[in-house]
C-alpha cells in the first residue's frame, strides 16, 4: 500500500477533493486535531491500494468549505470536527448545527 501526504491550503480543499474524485478516489475519513492557534485537518482518500491524504493547517479563527458537494458522506466527519473541536465549516449539506453529539461541555477538544 502506498500513502502520500499533500499539504493543501484551506482555500484549495474543494479543488483538490474534486481532482481526487475525478481520479476515482473515495473518501475514507476526515479528522481534526489542535495545534497552537490552529487546527490540523487530515482528509484521507483511497483507490485500490493507494492512499492520499490532504493535510490542511487551518488558523482557528478561519473557516473551511465543506466537501459534501463532492463527497456527500463527508457530512458526518465535518459535523464531528465542528462539534468536538470547533472547526468552522461552511456549507455542510446536512448540518447538525452543533447538535450531532451531546457533550457536557461545548467543543470538548478545543
Amino acid at each position: 500500500m502506498n500513502t502520500e501526504f499533500v499539504n493543501v491550503n484551506p482555500e484549495n480543499v474543494i479543488d483538490e477533493s474534486q481532482k481526487l474524485k475525478f481520479d476515482g478516489y473515495h473518501l475514507m475519513q476526515q479528522c481534526a486535531t489542535r495545534i497552537p492557534d490552529a487546527f490540523e485537518l487530515i482528509y484521507t482518500f483511497g483507490k485500490d491500494l493507494e492512499v492520499k491524504q490532504l493535510k490542511i493547517t487551518l488558523p482557528e479563527d478561519n473557516e473551511i468549505s465543506s466537501i459534501t458537494s463532492i463527497f456527500p458522506c463527508a457530512f458526518i466527519y465535518e459535523n464531528e470536527m465542528h462539534d468536538l473541536f470547533g472547526v468552522k465549516i461552511k456549507m455542510i449539506n446536512i448540518d447538525y448545527e452543533g447538535k450531532l453529539y451531546r457533550t457536557a461541555i461545548e467543543t470538548p477538544f478545543k
